[in-house]
């Protein structure tokens, strides 16, 4: 699926990165982890793989099924040796409560400037109640510590996502 970035030359047809390339790891967030809010460069989340998950918005029957689902089995994730990334446009202090509530014990990314979406190509024409608008595809990539793409996911199955990515992690 190709995309133009209004931010970049009109005339360069993008397509989202593809498992085997490397992203740029050297942008900030902002991320909740254990009920703390601090700016991090994406590169120091890579201590070991991730699981980057993109989800659209904090208490939406989708994204709630999203994380639920990650949330149930974070802890396959950690004893497999994966940091776990749930990333949306929303705030720390909604990420914050969105934790409490589903008993989220990974990373919440706050990404409004779609950094991490620029990073990996995933930004995508999205239209809703008539109005056309760009945003971050919902997808999830795995990511090694150098940046590496494992593998993607490039559209998530809000009810069973989990399964989906444990099933991509044993197949790597």
């Amino acid at each position: 699926m190709g995309y133009i970035h209004p931010t970049i030359n009109k005339n360069c047809l993008l397509k989202m990165v593809k498992k085997g390339e490397k992203i740029d790891t050297g942008f900030s967030l902002s991320v909740v982890e254990n009920g703390e809010e601090k700016e991090v460069k994406f590169s120091d989340l890579l201590n070991r793989p991730a699981v980057v998950s993109v989800y659209m918005r904090n208490n939406t029957s989708g994204c709630d099924k999203q994380n639920r689902s990650l949330a149930e089995h974070s802890d396959w994730f950690d004893k497999k040796g994966y940091n776990l990334i749930a990333l949306s446009k929303d705030s720390c202090g909604s990420h914050k409560n969105y934790a409490e509530k589903l008993n989220i014990n990974y990373t919440l990314a706050s990404d409004p400037d779609f950094k991490f979406a620029e990073a990996t190509n995933s930004i995508v024409e999205k239209k809703m109640y008539g109005k056309t608008f760009d945003a971050p595809s919902r997808s999830a990539f795995v990511i090694d510590t150098d940046g590496t793409v494992l593998g993607i996911i490039e559209k998530i199955n809000t009810k069973a996502h989990a399964e989906e990515l444990k099933e991509l992690i044993e197949s790597i």
